[in-house]
């Protein structure tokens, strides 16, 4: 294992069942230590599945993971011991209040700062005299990430950290993910808000039927070759007017204006509209939802609902 990696798998595979298909398939990934990591993927990809081989809740069929240079199943206990997690559904005592939790995991852990789980109780506005079934969503998710980072970390292994969390709340945890990075941990998460990935994290592994697709920097894949121009002019016009223009497609119109997605120059584009008045040119680069779309092409189920992606489970 790199002395520079965090997470590493060579070939991790898992399939369920002796005849069934591979959950995950010859899985060779590497996440740097000190980076903020994002893995994503649509639904049955094989995301979790990962995280339970890497946490040795699972054991893989073949290949294997080190996690924090330590084999994840000759060493897993030890790898609990200096992981915070976080998952996609957490379950926890109802009868408990959130306090008791708290302590009950201190004394677990050994190793927490009291004045630290008292600072993330203020700063994530969390009332831990209730008990756990009385608890909302979202004051579900603070008691898990209160759990996961109380003992300061070296990895966080968090799965949709913010579900449930109002906006306010999602900016104090992008600052606690950021600032435990800057104490030198690694934050290797998945979320279903695709902006969220897009504002924290460095680089993603896009991950499909199992096998990993790609590992970039998000800015990276921001880079893409087309973005969304929409075009108002003084009077209403059609949209057949960029019929045919070099690098147009899905061309709307409604009255005076036209949106369009633009591969290349605007020059063509100003040739063609050089005949009437344009009051306004607004252009707006792709979101990391329309990047993965064009990635995978027409051939994935992933939905188009604006903004969000479902990963996977």
């Amino acid at each position: 294992m790199s002395a520079a990696a965090a997470i590493q798998t060579t070939g991790l595979s898992k399939r369920y069942g002796r005849a069934g298909d591979f959950a995950l398939a010859d899985l060779d990934l590497t996440v740097h230590k000190g980076e903020i990591f994002g893995y994503l993927g649509p639904n049955g990809a094989g995301k979790t599945t990962t995280i339970r081989l890497l946490l040795d809740f699972i054991r893989p069929t073949r290949g294997s993971a080190q996690v924090l240079g330590m084999d994840a199943q000759a060493q897993s206990l030890e790898i609990r011991r200096r992981v915070g997690f976080l998952p996609a559904e957490l379950s926890l005592w109802d009868n408990l209040s959130g306090w008791q939790v708290i302590r009950y995991m201190m004394a677990l852990r050994g190793t927490v700062q009291q004045a630290y789980v008292h600072q993330l109780i203020e700063r994530l506005a969390f009332d831990p005299s209730k008990t756990v079934r009385n608890y909302s969503s979202g004051n579900k998710r603070k008691l898990g990430l209160i759990l996961a980072l109380m003992h300061q970390p070296e990895l966080l292994i968090l799965d949709e950290p913010t579900n449930g969390l109002d906006p306010l709340m999602q900016q104090t945890f992008y600052q606690l993910v950021r600032e435990a990075q800057a104490r030198g941990a690694t934050i290797f998460l998945s979320s279903h808000i695709l902006s969220e990935v897009q504002t924290i994290c460095e680089r993603v592994a896009i991950l499909r039927e199992g096998r990993l697709r790609a590992v970039e920097r998000v800015a990276d894949l921001m880079r893409v070759n087309f973005k969304w121009v929409t075009l108002t002019f003084r009077e209403a016009v059609s949209p057949s007017l960029l019929t045919g223009v070099r690098g147009v497609s899905e061309v709307s119109g409604e009255g005076a204006q036209l949106k369009f997605r633009l591969s290349g120059d605007f020059d063509p584009i100003l040739r063609a509209v050089s005949a009437h008045y344009v009051v306004d040119l607004h252009v707006q680069e792709p979101s990391l939802e329309e990047v993965f779309l064009a990635f995978y092409g027409s051939g994935t189920a992933m939905p188009a609902q604006a903004g969000q992606m479902e990963m996977v489970r």
